[in-house]
């Protein structure tokens, strides 16, 4: 059974370029039956979005600025956030956007028992995007260098700026993980380790750092073996990861 969402974007805050990969990323995590876009539509800044919405079905929703400096349209998605959870017609909802201002938002809906996903710029503050269940960069959603997926396929990180290097640190996260969730030999389903990577670390995405999948991202750092494994209720193979300190 699908998860239904309601899609809540910041309009003042998202550039329109990504709209379509966004949905693309969206209609991965659940079906979203609401779909609404926040801004001051008399704004020449937004003329933009206005092309793309009747094609992705969106709904714009006008607020205008009533003080200078001000932003009436958090205002105006936090109210319809609520109105939406206390309808009990969707199980989770996506805030696309930058601004901490959301945070308690997110954290409301959490507490409600919603799942939040969030999207936005890399900008975004952290304390954002801890409080959603998963936070999405738009950057890695448009990619227009065909480099980066035939670097991906062969376990290799593509040279470009927007991705980010993995670090010791990351190295570290991955290792502990893979601990946290291993059997007694050791290994650990690679499922229950990207699980419980964005449970830790909500931004945490493979695609941060050039790889489509974590199997090559996790490949490639040299520090992990790896085994697939022939699953007897599917012609799916399951894979298997353990830090390489760990093998007996």
């Amino acid at each position: 059974m699908d998860t239904n969402l309601a899609v809540l974007i910041d309009g003042d805050n998202i550039p329109s370029a990504y709209i379509k990969e966004m949905m693309e990323e969206i209609a991965k995590h659940g079906n979203p039956t609401i779909k609404r876009i926040y801004g001051d539509w008399t704004k020449p800044h937004l003329a933009k979005w206005k092309n793309v919405l009747l094609e992705n079905a969106i709904n714009p929703i006008q607020q205008y600025g009533y003080t200078q400096g001000k932003n009436a349209t958090d205002s105006a998605m936090i109210i319809d956030a609520m109105d939406i959870l206390y309808s009990n017609k969707v199980d989770g909802f996506c805030i696309v956007s930058s601004d901490s201002d959301f945070t308690r938002l997110a954290t409301r809906l959490r507490e409600a028992g919603m799942k939040v996903i969030g999207l936005g710029e890399k900008k975004t503050p952290d304390p954002f995007i801890v409080a959603c269940d998963r936070f999405i960069y738009i950057e890695i959603l448009k990619d227009n260098d065909k480099d980066t997926e035939a670097a991906s396929k062969k376990g290799k990180s593509p040279k470009k700026s927007s991705v980010d290097r993995i670090t010791p640190k990351v190295v570290r996260l991955i290792a502990h993980t893979i601990s946290d969730v291993a059997d007694e030999d050791g290994w650990a389903f690679l499922g229950d380790v990207g699980s419980l990577l964005q449970k830790k670390q909500p931004n945490f995405d493979s695609r941060n750092y050039g790889f489509e999948k974590l199997t090559p991202m996790i490949d490639s750092i040299g520090k992990f073996e790896i085994e697939s494994r022939t699953n007897q209720n599917s012609k799916f193979k399951l894979i298997y990861v353990r830090n390489i300190k760990d093998k007996k």
